[in-house]
């Protein structure tokens, strides 16, 4: 018995050590990370660090009221965001706000004006035959292998749609992009092969000659060595490059752009003038195909317009060879897709089958049905936020907030004395944990700190001191009633504990509402509130808590020094209870 409660003394010793030396390694784990990720500091929004925010609203065609929905809105956003990470800025917000508005904040750095012109304009999508295309870093692009649904060995069934399938990535073979081996002057005549054979008439399927889609001005002479030039010098593996292919080309120019494979490399294009617009597209989803195994695929339903115009151009590519019988889908001079086809697709619509998972059919469905909006966007406000004025701003809400601590730290020493340094402790650690893991979610969840955020901030601290006065208060409590401080320490816990947690669940849930129901900035504030509330349990729990229990037995807080702020006769203890004696009954004596 005697080894069993000495076991048993020895793992309750232990256990404040383990809770520290958990949220140490927490610590030093994630200060590690961020030093590590290179972003040391939190994200600064666009009232701190200066830059443009732009309002627009949205206005629909005539007839097209019903336009204005949630799914148009979030992929304008989608569309938009594209735009200007484009230009080079990596850190621009774009969100919605109410339904009929678009929010954009363009940090510093960005030319506001270009930046305006590029989110304030529908977007354009286009298919366009390819002419020629390789890898970015040199070498053929993969060639289709697949026939599938559509071709000639499965003309002769009963299908609703006609069907373009998307080429395989398996294998690949020179295209008339030349080979990985090709030297610079072998690429050169295969591409001019392949834009003077644009200019020769093709046949179409029913043997009648019709042109084929030409160059702006021809594409011999000048014209062809420009855009050689262009196609020679293209890098799409360079952002910076990506986002200027194609500039200042209309839909009817030849001209180059970069595209993704689904092996996620980056290919080059030269691309003839766009044959379909992507207002002719009337609807395009995306169907997990179950009868013939082909998975997830992108369905498209034409214009009566856009049938014909679809059905001319893959009866000019079905007659050539890869890769000039795939067309391009071309959104914002960017090639999302690019399938082939074997045969003229005449039934006004098509299915696009490859390597699709479900996201991904989604995505190039809504890029399909909405990449040209019918959509206007009005600007309705253009402000511009110095990176001085948010920092005047940021100073003086630091000002404030340092006032607030002050005050805290102050009222601390004067009222709990030594229990203060256990307080100032774990506020130093809230800190520390809420800054290293803002830095973090900049680069993660693209969060970053604005004036609201740094206001949530600043209240957390009031919401922190009050979980440590509770706990505090109840230990007081107890000594009060007469006992010292160690078993004080461990009755105080479950009743202070069960208080903290109901208040931080109510800070958290008034969080998580004002986090949903708001927009903007004003989340800002409200994931602040909610970070530092959830951190508040954490370092309650597992640091002030455990602290406290170490405190307790030294000698300078169990003997309750008047400067311990646990001084018994300060706080009107009661005398200690003591078990006394019964008095005895008198004893009884006979009579004589």
């Amino acid at each position: 018995m005697a080894a069993l409660k000495k076991g048993r003394n020895a793992s309750a010793t232990s256990k404040p050590w383990r809770s520290l030396a958990l949220i140490l390694i927490a610590i030093v784990a994630l200060t590690g990370g961020m030093f590590a990720s290179g972003h040391t500091t939190p994200r600064l929004g666009i009232d701190l660090a200066g830059g443009t925010s732009i309002t627009l609203a949205a206005v629909p065609e005539a007839g097209q009221e019903s336009a204005i929905n949630k799914t148009n809105m979030d992929t304008a956003v989608s569309i938009m965001e594209r735009r200007v990470n484009g230009l080079g800025v990596s850190e621009a917000e774009v969100q919605t706000q109410g339904t009929r508005n678009i929010i954009v904040n363009i940090p510093k750095g960005t030319n506001s004006r270009q930046a305006r012109e590029q989110v304030g304009t529908t977007a354009k999508l286009y298919f366009r035959p390819v002419i020629a295309t390789e890898l970015a870093g040199g070498g053929a692009a993969p060639t289709p292998s697949a026939t599938g649904n559509g071709s000639e060995q499965d003309s002769g069934k009963d299908k609703a749609t006609d069907k373009a399938t998307e080429k395989a990535t398996d294998g690949a073979s020179p295209s008339a992009s030349g080979s990985p081996s090709a030297s610079a002057t072998t690429q050169g005549r295969a591409v001019t092969d392949a834009l003077k054979a644009e200019e020769t008439p093709s046949g179409s399927p029913s043997g009648k000659a019709s042109p084929s889609p030409s160059a702006t001005g021809g594409t011999s002479g000048d014209a062809d060595g420009k855009l050689q030039a262009q196609y020679a010098a293209l890098d799409c593996t360079k952002e910076s490059v990506r986002a200027k292919a194609g500039d200042g080309s209309k839909s009817s120019d030849t001209t180059v752009a970069c595209g993704q494979n689904s092996q996620g490399q980056w290919q080059k294009y030269i691309l003839g003038p766009a044959a379909v617009d992507g207002t002719d597209v009337d609807e395009a989803k995306a169907v997990l195909n179950t009868q013939t195994g082909a998975g997830w695929t992108v369905t498209m339903d034409f214009t009566d317009k856009g049938a014909k115009k679809f059905a001319d151009i893959t009866g000019q590519l079905a007659q050539k060879q890869s890769p000039q019988n795939q067309f391009a889908i071309v959104l914002d001079n960017e090639v999302v897709s690019d399938p082939y086809v074997s045969q003229a697709l005449t039934g006004g619509n098509a299915e696009i089958s490859g390597n699709f998972t479900q996201q991904s059919a989604q995505e190039l469905a809504n890029m399909l049905s909405y990449g040209a909006l019918p959509l206007t966007f009005r600007e309705d406000s253009v402000t511009t936020v110095t990176a001085a004025l948010g920092g005047e701003q940021l100073k003086a809400g630091l000002i404030a907030g340092a006032i607030g601590l002050a005050l805290v730290v102050l009222y601390l020493l004067f009222y709990y004395r030594g229990l203060s340094f256990i307080a100032i402790l774990s506020l130093l650690v809230s800190a520390a944990l809420t800054y290293v893991i803002m830095s973090l979610l900049g680069p993660a969840i693209g969060f970053a700190l604005n004036l609201p955020a740094v206001c949530g901030a600043i209240v957390a601290i009031g919401i922190t001191a009050d979980s440590f006065i509770v706990f505090f208060e109840r230990v007081r409590d107890e000594i009060r009633e007469g006992r010292s401080l160690r078993p004080s320490v461990e009755r105080a816990w479950p009743r202070a504990r069960r208080t903290i947690l109901v208040s931080d669940f109510v800070s958290f849930l008034a969080a998580a509402v004002l986090f949903v129901v708001t927009v903007g900035k004003v989340q800002g504030f409200a994931f602040t509130l909610g970070l530092t509330t959830v951190l508040d349990v954490v370092v309650v729990f597992l640091f002030t808590k455990p602290l406290l229990t170490l405190m307790a037995r030294r000698k300078f807080f169990a003997s309750g020094h008047k400067w311990s702020g646990l001084d018994p006769k300060a706080l009107g203890a009661k005398p200690p209870l003591r078990r006394t004696r019964r008095p005895s009954a008198p004893a009884q004596t006979k009579e004589a």
